[in-house]
């Protein structure tokens, strides 16, 4: 079983940061692709951000130069760097781990993100 805590969010102004950390615990033996998605109300869950085992990356259009996904393979866990934030950065913030040796993805719970106008 892997289990997923997110940690990081909260509110911000508009033009300000935020990291999110998402560490995984459980039988983890090997790095594994891991991504950054959000939900806002009212519409649907979107991809944010994803990193192969290997570090390789991928931004969603909203979010590209200004969010860093990076990982920490000793320690399981990865990070979301936000910076410039605006209003419709608004949302859940859940981290999805795809554990390649099952082929299962697992979800964290969650980290609200406000970002006031």
């Amino acid at each position: 079983q892997v289990q997923l805590m997110e940690s990081g969010g909260g509110l911000v102004q508009a033009g300000g940061s935020l990291r999110l950390s998402c560490a995984a615990s459980g039988s983890i033996f090997s790095p594994n692709p891991m991504a950054w998605y959000r939900q806002a109300p009212e519409k649907r869950r979107e991809a944010v951000a994803s990193i192969t085992s290997g570090g390789q990356t991928n931004y969603a259009e909203s979010v590209k130069g200004r969010f860093t996904i990076s990982r920490d393979n000793a320690n399981n866990t990865v990070y979301l760097q936000m910076n410039n934030l605006k209003p419709e950065d608004t949302g859940v913030y859940s981290c999805a781990l795809d554990l390649l040796s099952r082929g299962v993805r697992y979800w964290g719970l969650g980290t609200q993100v406000t970002v006031s106008s």
